[in-house]
């Protein structure tokens, strides 16, 4: 069985996003942890909880098949740190999926695993193409974006999507 970690804000990730793509995940059969930068129970901007499986400073990346980041609007302060960095950089050294929804793609274009790929999130603030021109990131304006095994979506409402296409990417298709 493929198993994700997908990784949510201890304080203030999206509901929706979060359940939605694990929904995906799961209708695929595939085996789903949560982390966050805390090992506690994460608290959602809906105030809905969800129960952390492992904290930033524990995962290593080869041990899943994919790694993918939720927004929210706690996500940049609870995500944006070392430990997400060297996840993703570990991520992409080992040719896993990753990828993010939402505000998180920021994360990965800082933490420079999105370079010269083309990559997609939330943009209501119209600061994300100049966010990803500094960091070499294509910025593509679409719901979901796949460049190689790198997976972005643009936030809620494409988190079907978002979680369709991991599975599809894990599954081969």
């Amino acid at each position: 069985m493929k198993k994700v970690l997908l990784l949510i804000a201890s304080n203030g990730f999206q509901p929706h996003e979060y359940s939605v793509t694990r929904a995906e995940l799961e209708k695929a059969e595939i085996q789903v942890i949560t982390g966050s930068d805390l090992l506690c129970d994460a608290v959602g901007s809906d105030e809905s909880v969800q129960k952390i499986d492992v904290e930033l400073k524990e995962v290593e990346a080869n041990n899943f098949d994919g790694i993918f980041w939720i927004g929210g609007p706690g996500a940049l302060s609870c995500l944006d740190n070392q430990e997400s960095n060297r996840i993703a950089n570990e991520a992409m050294l080992l040719q896993k999926p990753y990828g993010a929804i939402c505000i998180s793609p920021r994360i990965l274009a800082k933490a420079h695993v999105m370079t010269g790929k083309h990559a997609t999130g939330w943009n209501e603030d119209n600061e994300l193409p100049q966010i990803f021109s500094e960091n070499n990131v294509v910025y593509t304006p679409e719901p979901v974006v796949i460049d190689e095994n790198l997976i972005t979506a643009d936030g809620p409402s494409s988190a079907e999507l978002f979680g369709r296409a991991i599975a599809q990417t894990l599954m081969g298709l």
